[in-house]
């Protein structure tokens, strides 16, 4: 990518932040906050989730 479409990439985002209202924003930024990943599948990948999970569930049971 040369630099010039680097800045107009980063101008067009900027431009389209910036023109979003300020209620939009905070709704997009909550969004993205709950479909993350949790923490242990983030750090540790699928199998570490998967005893975490599994483990956490046996203890509901008993």
């Amino acid at each position: 990518m040369k630099t010039n479409d680097y800045v107009k990439y980063m101008t067009q985002t900027l431009v389209k932040y910036a023109d979003q209202p300020k209620d939009e924003r905070k709704r997009l930024r909550e969004e993205r906050k709950q479909t993350r990943a949790s923490f242990w599948y983030r750090w540790f990948g699928i199998l570490p989730y998967i005893f975490y999970i599994e483990v956490k569930n046996r203890r509901r049971k008993e």
